[in-house]
């Protein structure tokens, strides 16, 4: 994007006494032409940018100019730097060494960053081939298709795609459901022979509502149970310090879920180390199932 460049040009710059166009040109992928008509935006704009004709010649920002550096303090860089780095790990990685590269490796702050953020799944690749051609089909304005894995089995679902989201410990995709003409998220997991479509639509506005993620997974359930004081650390690693109320009976759990299916699974993960109060259908679910284990084993 021009601002891109405009922003990396102007750090080249500040870093640099003296560059050359053909050395922009090559930096940013452009010709000197697009270089030269940078130049002249950057001058509208009020930097005093000085070129130098001959040999020993380029560009150079006026001397005795001075640009405020607190417009991005070094813990915003920092952040920034994060940032990339961690959508680094399930992006096209060239292109953010090409971001990072343009930053400068001698800039006035350090490329080092004590955080980590590795947003990759243990299947990395087909995630990234996700998230890449989802995000072409935005950019794009096309319609993308695929085959939809959930608890009621299987289908094939068409989209007006607006946003990839990384929520919830998982990625999504957001749009607007071409079948149920209604807004529904994704999950990329589930979510597989993924294409663009030659099918291109126009924006919508998105109702504000729709907008908040965490109202595309409802807590229909309401699950009550009393978990054994031995599972506590399980308990917070998943919800936080204060999910749970300890009684003389043990743990008191209350939390809402949407799919049955996994809250039966999960809780049958903690064996007899939990008693399910609410709801009764939980509670059945977990007997039969239990029951059908024993059964495998007689």
């Amino acid at each position: 994007m021009k601002l891109d460049r405009l922003m990396g040009i102007l750090t080249v710059l500040l870093q640099n006494n003296r560059v050359t166009a053909p050395y922009l040109a090559e930096k940013f992928e452009v010709n000197r032409r697009t270089i030269g008509r940078d130049i002249e935006t950057l001058c509208k704009a009020g930097i005093p940018i000085v070129t130098h004709q001959g040999t020993g010649g380029g560009i150079s920002i006026a001397e005795g100019f001075k640009l405020d550096k607190s417009i991005l303090t070094a813990g915003e860089l920092s952040g920034i730097i994060a940032a990339l780095k961690g959508i680094g790990s399930v992006s096209e990685q060239s292109q953010i060494e090409r971001t990072l590269d343009k930053l400068g490796a001698n800039s006035v702050f350090s490329l080092y960053e004590p955080i980590v953020i590795d947003l990759a799944s243990y299947y990395k690749g087909h995630l990234t081939e996700k998230i890449e051609t989802i995000k072409q089909a935005i950019t794009s304005r096309r319609q993308i298709t695929f085959d939809y894995f959930y608890e009621k089995g299987e289908s094939c679902r068409k989209i007006e795609p607006y946003t990839v989201i990384f929520q919830w410990t998982s990625w999504y995709v957001f749009g607007f459901c071409v079948e149920k003409q209604d807004w529904r998220m994704f999950k990329l997991n589930r979510l597989w022979n993924l294409s663009a479509t030659d099918e291109h639509y126009a924006l919508r506005d998105i109702p504000p509502e729709k907008r908040d993620w965490n109202s595309h997974l409802t807590d229909e359930i309401k699950l009550v149970a009393i978990f054994d004081k031995s599972v506590k650390y399980q308990l917070i690693d998943a919800y936080g310090l204060d999910c749970y109320q300890e009684t003389a009976d043990g743990l008191l759990f209350e939390f809402g879920y949407t799919n049955k299916d996994y809250l039966v699974s999960w809780l049958l993960g903690f064996g007899d180390k939990v008693k399910v109060l609410e709801p009764p259908g939980i509670a059945v679910d977990i007997q039969q199932a239990a029951q059908n284990i024993l059964n495998k084993y007689e």
